[in-house]
């Protein structure tokens, strides 16, 4: 996309999860796709009209990406992907004869076009948190951020006004690695002073460990997730105790069996011997 420019914008329906901007098709056909970045589970291109398109996939959103040649063969599938031409709801096609087609079975996602200069501080971004992969994130950032908090150190993982775009899957993940149990108040990792225990540091290290192999990975494949490609990703082979629940704990040593208890709505895997409340 970047450096392309919009030719035709095929908009199917009037909304996803919530309705797409006025006047969609027409604002971004002939703009040029300046860059493409990210912001917490956001996807950003900034466009030469001087507004940006926001996109965020939800749960089930994908993007397919076809060349002037034909479709990108897709990847090995461990779930068949489902795209159903039902579920195409947004169709970019771009001078480059490039075609990118938004599918979306739940319609959880949604697009939004913002005005590029202050992008920060528009709804969507406005009062998000530290990115996870960014330099912020520290033993000393997540002990100042939980200090004094009884909530649920999971649930203060997955307050996205606090630390932005890290999901259930690697929370799970993550806190299994740094040995901490998922109801226990977000506030252990730090002291009364504020500083940071082990355990604050330990966490930090984990967080940005299980992301990093995440992302070479491929990511996580749900029923209905994809690349682009079409191929799905492959971290879930490496996944300690995420939808284990009843298997061994695979931590080297532990005799421990993974559980499953449920947090404001979602499912919370954990192994009660690595983490211990």
């Amino acid at each position: 996309m970047v450096g392309a420019r919009f030719t035709k914008v095929d908009q199917r329906r009037a909304d996803l999860r919530f309705p797409f901007p006025p006047r969609f098709p027409a604002r971004l056909a002939g703009a040029r796709v300046e860059a493409l970045s990210r912001r917490a589970k956001y996807l950003v291109a900034d466009l030469s009209t001087g507004e940006s398109l926001i996109m965020h996939l939800g749960m089930t959103g994908r993007f397919t990406v076809e060349h002037a040649h034909g479709v990108i063969t897709p990847g090995e599938f461990h779930y068949a992907p489902g795209t159903m031409p039902l579920h195409d709801h947004v169709v970019f096609d771009f001078d480059t004869g490039a075609r990118v087609t938004y599918n979306d079975v739940r319609r959880f996602g949604y697009m939004d076009l913002v005005p590029s200069t202050g992008l920060a501080a528009c709804k969507h971004f406005a009062g998000l948190g530290i990115e996870p992969l960014g330099n912020a994130l520290s033993g000393e950032t997540l002990a100042a951020l939980f200090r004094g908090k009884i909530a649920p150190l999971k649930a203060a993982l997955l307050d996205q006004r606090l630390i932005a775009g890290l999901g259930n899957i690697y929370v799970c993940e993550a806190l299994h690695r740094a040995g901490l149990h998922p109801e226990a108040p977000a506030g252990i990792v730090a002291t009364r002073t504020g500083r940071p225990r082990a355990s604050a540091h330990r966490l930090a290290q984990e967080i940005r460990a299980v992301l990093n192999e995440a992302v070479a990975a491929g990511g996580s494949t749900l029923r209905d997730f994809a690349h682009a490609d079409g191929s799905l990703g492959y971290f879930q082979h490496g996944f300690k105790v995420y939808d284990r629940e009843g298997e061994p704990c695979a931590a080297p040593g532990c005799s421990g069996i993974v559980e499953r208890i449920v947090q404001s709505g979602r499912s919370t895997f954990y192994c009660a011997r690595c983490q211990p409340r």
